[in-house]
């Protein structure tokens, strides 16, 4: 299933995009898209049995897209998760995750305005697949039971201010947690929809010229490794987001001058099969 939030900010209702591409209202079915509904089989069993039926009410398909998933508890990030992106930036590959913490209001929908923060001069780009936990998981064993415990996946931009990540020292959260720096969407896709999320492309383009093109088969710690290594730190919940790290073409991995990004750039990045994105960015 393709789940998605549709409404003005703040005020989203739960919907599905059925197959013919049609926007189908579940607000009569469940109270939101969020961690209960995705830890509650039965009542995702009800959504899929309404979805086949085809009697869900129709929604205008101009409306507002949101994030896809509501009240998130966490957003844990990992860094330096591609071979390729670790060569661009001449960084070693990590021997374990790099992880970071990302706070749930840096959230906002797809198509959502991103904001270059005051005074920042290294506003940078990051195409990740991000990964739904849909299962309590804690001190997981193996990679398979991490994979299964994921509820699905969606397309999250980790927006990055590169000279308060690594100048301006402590922590890399500085850099990570501006206003707006987490578009994700524009649907939550159902892992039955994702048969191996180590064979998906990712695409980021900067007003129109092609920045990113990689797979997640150059990650060098999978999906299902990662949700096992961070359930032996921290408590994973259901509605918890991971979002797994970026290929090679950010702008801090190019010659200079590096084309950071500036107010009036448009940005458009996808994840094969979980739809695309699209901000223009403003100055705060």
């Amino acid at each position: 299933m393709k789940l998605l939030r549709v409404g003005t900010a703040g005020a989203e209702r739960p919907a599905l995009l059925d197959a013919d591409g049609t926007l189908r209202d579940l607000s009569a079915l469940v109270d939101d898209i969020d961690g209960a509904l995705l830890a509650d089989e039965a009542a995702l069993a009800r959504v899929r049995a309404a979805a086949d039926s085809g009697e869900l009410p129709a929604l205008d398909a101009g409306l507002r897209i949101g994030p896809p998933l509501g009240r998130i508890g966490k957003i844990v990030c990992i860094g330096l998760n591609y071979h390729d992106h670790a060569r661009e930036t001449g960084a070693e590959p990590p021997a374990e995750p790099v992880v970071f913490l990302k706070a749930p209001d840096t959230v906002v929908g797809p198509d959502d305005t991103v904001l270059v923060p005051r005074g920042s001069v290294k506003t940078d780009w990051e195409v990740e697949l991000a990964v739904v936990i849909g299962r309590t998981a804690r001190h997981l064993e193996s990679a398979e039971e991490g994979l299964a415990h994921v509820a699905g996946y969606a397309v999250a931009h980790d927006v990055s201010e590169r000279e308060f990540q690594i100048e301006r020292g402590g922590t890399w959260d500085k850099g990570k947690n501006c206003e707006t720096f987490n578009p994700l969407g524009p649907w939550l896709v159902t892992a039955d929809e994702v048969p191996d999320p180590q064979r998906l492309a990712l695409r980021l383009w900067v007003n129109g010229e092609l920045k990113q093109d990689g797979t997640t088969a150059e990650q060098i710690f999978p999906v299902g490794e990662v949700v096992r290594y961070v359930s032996r730190f921290m408590t994973l919940y259901p509605g918890d987001v991971i979002n797994t790290g970026t290929p090679a073409g950010v702008a801090m991995g190019r010659p200079e001058p590096k084309p950071y990004l500036r107010a009036g750039d448009v940005v458009e990045l996808e994840v094969e099969g979980l739809g695309r994105q699209r901000q223009v960015l403003k100055d705060a």
